[in-house]
């Protein structure tokens, strides 16, 4: 059992912090305060480096919206703004199986490092007017 605190919490609390160099670049500048607030729940997603998950985290639409306060759609316009800015990529898109169980996307923050290869950061390489691709669901025509 884990070391607790007398009113039974752990006294290894869970965070993330902000680095200075990447809140002064020109593509954290341009997103909105909803986009900023996801990547910091996206960050939260991140296990650390010993089990380092980057590029399998996991957080749908529903989810963000409820942690923000946000509808869905208003947190899927920043998790499109955190990509084209270039603070993600999508590894893998969502999928509803033949079960009926559906899968979210999965996602890389590009300012941590996956096991073996260096950050992308691609944000450092945004300009404004020069978004990158957004990876979007394709939209069922079905009847």
């Amino acid at each position: 059992m884990g070391s607790r605190m007398k009113d039974g919490t752990s006294k290894h609390r869970q965070g993330t912090y902000l680095q200075r160099d990447i809140l002064d670049t020109p593509a954290w500048r341009a997103l909105s305060p909803k986009a900023q607030m996801l990547h910091i729940w996206l960050r939260l997603e991140w296990k650390g480096k010993t089990f380092n998950n980057n590029g399998k985290i996991r957080l749908s639409c529903r989810q963000a919206a409820a942690r923000i306060g946000i509808s869905v759609n208003t947190a899927m316009t920043a998790f499109h703004e955190l990509q084209a800015k270039g603070f993600i990529i999508v590894t893998r898109l969502g999928a509803l199986g033949v079960d009926g169980e559906a899968r979210g996307p999965t996602y890389e923050l590009t300012d941590l490092d996956l096991p073996g290869k260096a950050p992308k950061a691609l944000f450092t390489r945004w300009k404004e007017g020069s978004d990158f691709e957004v990876q979007r669901h394709s939209r069922s025509l079905g009847k």
